[in-house]
């Protein structure tokens, strides 16, 4: 697991951003008001199942919450070496995703992406989010609201609140970085 004290900032963050007070995440958690605040202030570590509870309530993968690799003290928060990414896990068949930010904390999040050969997901999604995301390489084709559009390599777009839905039918995996606001992870 991440260190606590991450561990904590990144569950404020996820919470806040999804306009949860402390008391409602508690109560949903079955965990009371001092102890999710103790948690959240790095003085208290959850157990697994605490942590499984957190993550469905928020919406997001347990795997978030785990994969940190140690750090020098002086780059902790601020690099993030290739090494040393959080796995996100597959939210999707066929898409592997890494978090590039140090933490959840700030306005926005930057995820690393790899949509693999001849995968898709084929129900729209919407977030209330503003995403800006940027093709390193391969093709992909997306839809946003109902239209359609081929990416390449040095593309990019934006998804705004839309539904969206993508497909890799190549042969070759397709790689992005997204730059997403508010962190939905």
């Amino acid at each position: 697991m991440s260190d606590d004290k991450t561990l904590g900032q990144d569950i404020r963050a996820l919470r806040n951003t999804r306009g949860m007070t402390l008391e409602e995440l508690a109560k949903g958690a079955g965990k009371s008001l001092g102890w999710l605040s103790q948690v959240e202030r790095g003085l208290s570590t959850p157990s697994v199942d605490d942590m499984h509870r957190i993550a469905q309530l928020l919406d997001v993968p347990m795997s978030i919450f785990f994969g940190v690799a140690d750090a020098p003290e002086e780059e902790k928060g601020l690099v993030v070496r290739g090494s040393a990414r959080r796995e996100i896990g597959e939210r999707d068949d066929g898409l592997v995703e890494a978090l590039i930010s140090p933490d959840l904390t700030d306005d926005f999040e930057v995820i690393h992406s790899t949509f693999l050969p001849h995968t898709a997901l084929k129900d729209s999604r919407r977030r209330a989010t503003s995403e800006v995301v940027y093709l390193v390489s391969g093709k992909l084709d997306i839809w946003i609201g109902d239209s359609p559009f081929q990416i390449s390599s040095g593309d990019s777009f934006r998804i705004k609140g839309s539904e969206y839905r993508w497909a890799n039918p190549y042969d070759d995996p397709a790689v992005a970085i997204w730059v997403i606001s508010p962190p939905v992870y």
